[in-house]
């Protein structure tokens, strides 16, 4: 199932790469959280949640900047949100074959998790995998779409070679799920001065010795936490 997942992954991405010929663009967080707040913007946040919730495939990749980032803004934005499904679906994720007979129970758990999270990537990519193996195709092009679009927000704001061309991601999660996409292996992680992630990787043909991720907005938020406590 792990090769199914990755396979998932890296088409998801195959589809991002070809729809993004745009340069990198570092998420202008005040100009996000300005219209995400404003009710005449057509990024107002209430109607793009809306939007996505219902898995509108016609949201384009501005859009999903606007959401991915702007979810930092919402109140049920928690920077190192841990989905409460996560064990209960660990067991299926170690599985071979994913049975017919636990369909249902896959299906609830990560739909729950999603309602939680909008943004939980993993168990977004593993709905969509079961809807596959349903033979649910409409509904698992839906998710996909989802995922796809949200990839390719935070793939649109950097490389990931340098700090300062890092990857902005609203949860430390994410950052495992780019290493999954391209068929990375993490070795180690340490956090610089400018709030950059780095991940270090396993040497492959690529030669690539890390890949850098912006923190930064995590660390403001938790911040922000603390001192309305």
């Amino acid at each position: 199932m792990k090769q199914i997942l990755i396979i998932l992954f890296l088409i998801v991405i195959s589809k991002t790469g070809n729809s993004q010929e745009i340069a990198y663009k570092v998420p202008d967080y005040d100009l996000i959280k300005k219209e995400i707040q404003n009710s005449t913007s057509s990024f107002y946040y209430p109607k793009l949640l809306s939007r996505l919730i219902q898995y509108d495939t016609t949201l384009t990749d501005e859009d999903f900047r606007y959401l991915y980032y702007g979810y930092i803004y919402q109140p049920k934005y928690q920077p190192y949100w841990i989905s409460p499904y996560e064990k209960k679906l660990l067991k299926y994720y170690q599985s071979e074959k994913i049975k017919e007979k636990d369909y249902a129970e896959i299906i609830e758990l990560a739909t729950k998790s999603i309602d939680e999270f909008p943004f939980d990537l993993r168990q977004m990519n593993f709905l969509a995998y079961v809807y596959h193996l349903k033979g649910d195709e409409a509904t698992a092009k839906k998710i996909e779409y989802r995922l796809q679009r949200t990839l390719g927000a935070i793939v649109s704001t950097g490389d990931g070679k340098t700090c300062a061309t890092a990857f902005h991601v609203i949860s430390v999660s994410h950052e495992y799920v780019i290493l999954n996409l391209f068929q990375f292996q993490e070795e180690s992680q340490s956090l610089s001065s400018d709030y950059c992630d780095y991940l270090t990787v396993k040497k492959d043909e690529r030669n690539i010795d890390g890949i850098y991720f912006n923190v930064k907005k995590l660390f403001d938020t938790t911040m922000d936490l603390k001192k309305n406590k």
